[in-house]
């Protein structure tokens, strides 16, 4: 499973993510942000106490977060279809806490990270700095035009300070009659022969090809963290 310092790189190596908060109405507010730290406790994040995203944090006590990293979006052929360009997106989804100056000083003196927040926090006294503390996520890896392998994707979930994920893919029951319908099907690369076939949930994307040509109905969802 990655660690957080693995999990930080990947969104550090984006840059500027999407991190989105409820905004206590039935809606979500988005905006263009970036951790700055991490530590064991999890990522780190500084905004103002004047903003709607500082208040909808403590007024829902959530946060999620995604980019993508990519050298090309995608390249267009002469029939105007798609070649997407190797890549990754990486998400979390999670609690906040609000640290205490006491704490941030106490961090800055271990994590020159945190220079930053000090800086901050002197410059603009209304900064404050928030920990993504308990939360569950997502590495999507993806090369759908197999450029450097012989699968399209490989998925990998992760969690940190109690939060659980369930694993990606879809499923194969005892009901399987091992016609092979659902690995002709999938252009994932994702289903081996077996007793029932097998699904690889790191490389199924849950597009349902095999749901759909399944003669027993022995394909199912496995669920999502809630």
């Amino acid at each position: 499973m990655l660690s957080i310092k693995e999990v930080y790189d990947l969104f550090d190596a984006v840059g500027c993510c999407s991190f989105a908060t409820l905004d206590g109405n039935g809606g979500v507010d988005s905006r263009i942000a970036h951790f700055f730290a991490w530590d064991e406790e999890g990522l780190y994040l500084r905004t103002m106490t004047g903003k709607p995203f500082f208040r909808q944090m403590m007024e829902g006590g959530h946060l999620s977060v995604c980019g993508e990293r990519t050298e090309a979006l995608c390249q267009w052929d002469d029939d105007n279809m798609p070649h997407f360009q190797p890549g990754y997106m990486v998400r979390v989804s999670g609690q906040v806490r609000l640290l205490t100056q006491a704490e941030v000083d106490a961090k800055a003196a271990a994590n020159p990270q945190f220079n930053v927040a000090i800086y901050d926090i002197n410059k603009y006294p209304e900064t404050v700095v928030l920990v993504l503390q308990s939360a569950w996520g997502e590495l999507y890896d993806y090369d759908f035009n197999k450029v450097h392998r012989d699968h399209k994707i490989l998925r990998e979930r992760f969690a940190w300070g109690g939060a659980e994920f369930a694993a990606p893919g879809f499923h194969i029951t005892d009901d399987c009659i091992g016609c092979g319908a659902c690995a002709e099907a999938c252009t994932h690369a994702a289903i081996v022969a077996g007793e029932p076939y097998v699904i690889l949930g790191e490389r199924c994307d849950e597009c349902g090809n095999c749901h759909h040509v399944c003669p027993t109905g022995a394909v199912v969802e496995k669920g999502l963290p809630q």
